[in-house]
């Protein structure tokens, strides 16, 4: 009876999580613009899709802020996890760490206020950045997702050997050379997996974008917001499912590699 009870409990689980994401698929192939009246099965909201440059060009447009974001926050994580890990006591620690846990308890009105006044103040000191550009979202989303990869890669730093790296220093390597031959390695899927997670949170996020975007760095998100207004159109539901679905062919062929790695490693 528990094992039924606890199967039910979990088949309720994923029906919340999932049932959203299928209804969209499914009126993004309803022939009725519509989601009140269903008229039968029709791919042509995928062909206007094609022929919306509006929503065309704030998926390119969020899908390059998520990218150039996502990469400097793993390039940036893995040396503040490194610092955090290696490094037990340094002056200005605590501070250090106050820093980049800051984002994960601040609202995102108040990071997004707060870096809209620091950009204009930038702007009018040095010139940049400009407000036109996608540069601001791109700074702001580093700064909103740095502390989350920064943690992912700590805690795989704080399980891994220490001694194989040692052996590797007393053997003769380099610090450089055992970073890039045994640690880097190691912690190869965190990085992977942090990235996804950057990756996945600068194309998610519209209350921070919504401050500090100028008028050609327009989002996805910040686009089906705004059509909120005038009831969301069946495009974005296409778009949306196009995403959905190439984000988890990814994350399943990803599973698949590290469990394959995982398995060639234990035997």
């Amino acid at each position: 009876m528990r094992f039924r009870w606890s199967n039910v409990i979990l088949s309720m689980g994923y029906i919340f999580l999932y049932f959203p994401l299928i209804c969209i698929v499914l009126y993004s192939l309803n022939e009725s613009r519509f989601v009140s009246s269903w008229t039968g099965f029709s791919l042509k909201w995928y062909r206007a899709l094609v022929s919306n440059p509006i929503i065309l060009r704030a998926t390119v447009t969020s899908l390059k802020i998520a990218s150039v974001s996502a990469t400097i926050s793993i390039m940036l994580g893995v040396i503040a996890a490194i610092v955090l890990t290696r490094f037990m006591v340094f002056r200005g620690k605590a501070l250090f760490l106050g820093a980049i846990m800051a984002p994960l308890v601040m609202p995102e009105v108040v990071m997004g206020l707060s870096l809209l006044m620091l950009f204009i103040g930038m702007e009018d000191f040095f010139g940049w950045p400009h407000r036109n550009e996608s540069s601001t979202v791109v700074i702001a989303h580093i700064t909103m997702t740095l502390s989350y990869v920064t943690m992912l890669i700590q805690s795989r730093l704080r399980d891994l050997d220490n001694s194989i790296e040692e052996a590797a220093l007393d053997l003769g390597a380099s610090p450089l050379k055992v970073f890039f031959v045994i640690t880097l390695p190691m912690i190869a899927p965190s990085i992977v997996l942090g990235w996804l997670m950057a990756f996945a949170l600068s194309l998610d996020d519209v209350v921070i974008a919504s401050f500090v975007a100028g008028p050609g760095s327009t989002t996805l998100p910040m686009v089906i917001f705004s059509s909120l207004r005038l009831g969301i159109s069946p495009e974005v539901n296409a778009i949306a499912t196009i995403l959905m679905t190439v984000l988890s062919i990814t994350v399943i062929m990803l599973a698949i590699f590290i469990y394959k790695d995982k398995s060639i490693k234990n035997s």
